[in-house]
């Protein structure tokens, strides 16, 4: 088997065409397509379904995708292992949930780069269910994420625990409510919060749920600082995390109130699949700068 070959068609995979993956390789157009029509000649196989788009894999290419991202992975390892001077190189692609972007993507994300200048990094945001997945399929090489406190991640996988994270409810500062309210008088605020598939989401709407009380939503957006900037301006109340309220602009405008019998919080993982081979390093320097980021910030 041509390596080449199998670069080609792992590329083509992650970016969805041919156009993204010959930009990412250097290559002409024409050039990965040879490449992807060779390994389909030496495995007897189609591995691209060529009607959709973006391109996918068909069933057994995924297979080979899977297959080959840990061929691609152990060469990696083997290069990393033999270099004389020690550098650990090539790609490294950590999936972060949103909730944990704040302080994920500030000092462990520098610190990360400081210390392995020779890695490629390549940052996946996504949701902690769908990031899990992601690394167990090996489209990922580690992920932080959060679970409901007592949930935890697949056994399959490597799970270093950061301890459990609080979830803050935010109003803007001149709203005329009391500093702890009850379930009732929350329910009569409207919201101002992620896009359906957050966990943060499906739990509270539970919460409301089973109390027979309304869950009103009068604003969807998935980034952080706008939905505080939102709530900051009056549209709603809203969830933030210790990290996301630090750092805000809006925070002087903003006031934390508290909910009776109600304390949600999750809990952080850095998850990985094992062995971690030449990655182990840099996926143990980017969770301890994480966990110290988040003890901070508490």
């Amino acid at each position: 088997m041509n390596t080449n070959d199998l670069v080609a068609f792992v590329a083509v995979v992650e970016t969805g065409s041919i156009v993204a993956a010959s930009a990412r390789l250097n290559l002409t157009q024409p050039g990965v397509t040879r490449r992807v029509q060779n390994l389909e000649d030496m495995l007897g196989v189609e591995l691209l379904d060529r009607q959709s788009k973006p391109l996918k894999p068909t069933t057994a290419g995924r297979e080979a995708y899977e297959q080959g991202r840990r061929v691609l992975r152990t060469l990696d390892d083997l290069k990393s292992g033999v270099a004389a001077d020690g550098v650990v190189r090539g790609e490294f692609r950590l999936g972060i949930t949103p909730y944990l972007s704040e302080a994920g993507l500030s000092v462990p994300l520098d610190r990360l780069r400081a210390q392995f200048p020779s890695l490629s990094l390549r940052v996946i945001s996504g949701w902690s269910l769908e990031q899990t997945e992601r690394v167990g399929r090996n489209e990922l090489d580690a992920a932080a994420i959060c679970l409901p406190d007592g949930v935890a991640p697949p056994e399959e996988l490597e799970c270093d625990d950061l301890g459990t994270q609080a979830v803050i409810f935010v109003v803007p500062r001149d709203m005329k409510v009391p500093k702890t309210i009850g379930l009732p008088d929350l329910s009569r605020l409207p919201w101002v919060i992620n896009h359906d598939g957050c966990g943060f989401r499906r739990a509270l709407k539970r919460r409301f749920d089973a109390a027979h009380l309304p869950f009103q939503i009068a604003v969807e957006a998935i980034d952080p600082e706008l939905r505080l900037s939102l709530v900051a301006r009056g549209m709603g109340i809203g969830l933030a995390t210790p990290a996301a309220l630090k750092r805000s602009p809006f925070r002087s405008k903003l006031k934390i109130v508290k909910v009776e019998n109600f304390e949600p919080a999750v809990r952080a993982w850095v998850v990985h699949r094992p062995p971690a081979g030449r990655l182990a390093a840099p996926i143990e320097a980017f969770r301890d700068a994480l966990a110290l980021e988040l003890h901070e910030v508490r």
